[in-house]
């Protein structure tokens, strides 16, 4: 098998990283360590990389009802006069140029560097037909604003009752799920209990991520910091009755203090970081604890159809037996030393090309629904691939439904990445607290003699 390059995205990565963020950079490495295994179980192609599942952007979203509210902040806070669409999930995006540009959605979901990137293929499972639509809900825009640099903003369109549909439920979660930073507009949980709930559900299944400030505007009135306190005490009570426990708030007022969104903004570089950590940890145990069961599973599967399907023919070439020994008598050939063994090779003969046949044609069946099953579990890794890696000779043979790859070797490189990586948060950690820790390195600086 040809050696595995490295995919052109973790270059970019490194010498993106390797001046401003050294624990992200040793990340790309333990990336790429990661890729090469997979590649070798068949799993991703030679210039694919389980890096794209994340963005390496920092990310802020975020979510509003009908009320102006949402779009006005974004104008006061980027300092412009924005001109995007309502009913689309729009990315903004920074650029140099005076000009604004406004790019259609096929420049997302094509780009692995953005945050959308081949969702077409989830819209399309979860509504069919939506994922050739993809221009209908995406678009990004870039905008003239230095408070864009490196960082990106994802404005998700209103909640509006008679555009909602399954592919916005599913953009709504994906936004939330990869979001460092969402803002979400009070006026979100004015609307109909009944038609905000799916997006009410995704903000209480990851409340506890601390990811979200939630955003009261009053910013037509003056308030002083009393009043703003009642105001927020008010809505933390309400909250909590749609089950929102966690979190922090802000009033926006004509004499309001934004520093507290400034400050989380601010912040976003090392959301970012954990959020990355926090990927290739779940990539590496994937690989063990979903990718090869599926497959094992996969594999019991095609072998039990296999055998019975052989049995099948076999108990149909014993029938043919017996008729003959009623018909003409012929077992007493079965014991005679020199004709028995020929009879039982030339059975085995007939037999093991019969199987081998019947197992490619089972394989096939099996390879379709690993297809489904990886678009089912959102997994970029092929798990087909590794099907048919595992559908050597002897396997195929031999009563073996373990896959290709499941060994204590591979299982050992799994553990050494997966404390690489702890390693690397807690060198993340430190960044925070030098002075505390400043005379106990943590191991990974131990096992590289680098220093951050």
């Amino acid at each position: 098998m040809a050696d595995k390059t490295v995919s052109k995205h973790l270059v970019n990565l490194e010498k993106q990283f390797a001046t401003t963020d050294p624990v992200l950079q040793k990340a790309v490495k333990v990336f790429q360590e990661l890729d090469e295994l997979e590649f070798e179980m068949a799993l991703i192609d030679p210039e694919e990389t389980t890096a794209r599942r994340s963005s390496w952007w920092p990310l802020i979203s975020t979510l509003g009802g009908y009320s102006p509210a949402k779009s006005e902040f974004l104008n006061r806070f980027l300092g412009v006069t924005l001109h995007t669409t309502r009913h689309k999930f729009t990315v903004l995006q920074y650029t140099p140029q005076t000009t604004s540009a406004t790019l259609p959605g096929t420049a997302l979901d094509a780009d692995h560097r953005l945050p959308f990137y081949q969702i077409s293929r989830d819209m399309e499972q979860t509504s069919p037909g939506e994922g050739g639509k993809v221009n209908s809900y995406l678009e990004l825009v870039t905008v003239n604003s230095g408070k864009l640099k490196n960082k990106l903003i994802v404005d998700t369109p209103v909640l509006n009752p008679a555009a909602e549909n399954a592919a916005n439920g599913l953009l709504r979660q994906h936004v939330i799920a990869i979001s460092d930073l969402v803002l979400v507009f009070t006026d979100l949980f004015e609307a109909d209990p009944e038609f905000n709930k799916d997006v009410v559900a995704g903000i209480v299944k990851y409340q506890d991520t601390n990811k979200f400030l939630f955003v009261i505007d009053h910013s037509e009135l003056n308030l002083d910091p009393n009043k703003s306190q009642e105001i927020i005490a008010a809505w933390q009570r309400r909250l909590a009755e749609f089950g929102i426990f966690t979190g922090h708030y802000v009033v926006l007022s004509q004499n309001g203090d934004n520093s507290q969104i400034e400050q989380r903004i601010n912040n976003l570089n090392n959301d970012r970081s954990y959020r990355i950590l926090e990927s290739l940890e779940n990539s590496i145990r994937a690989v063990d604890d979903v990718v090869m069961d599926e497959v094992e599973s996969a594999l019991t599967l095609w072998k039990e159809r296999c055998n019975a399907t052989t049995l099948i023919v076999l108990s149909f070439i014993i029938m043919l037996i017996l008729f003959a020994e009623i018909a003409v008598g012929i077992l007493d050939l079965f014991f005679d030393p020199i004709i028995g063994p020929l009879i039982v090779l030339a059975l085995a003969a007939i037999l093991t090309p019969i199987h081998i046949i019947v197992s490619r044609v089972h394989a096939k069946f099996i390879i379709n629904q690993l297809h489904k099953r990886q678009k089912q579990l959102n997994l970029s890794e092929d798990l087909s691939g590794l099907f048919e890696k595992s559908l050597s000779f002897w396997r195929v043979l031999l009563p073996i439904t373990q896959p290709v790859g499941k060994t204590k070797k591979n299982r050992k490189k799994l553990n050494h990445l997966l404390e690489q990586t702890k390693d690397l948060v807690q060198a993340l950690n430190d960044q925070f607290s030098r002075s505390q820790f400043q005379d106990y390195p943590s191991s990974y600086e131990v096992q590289s003699g680098e220093d951050y």
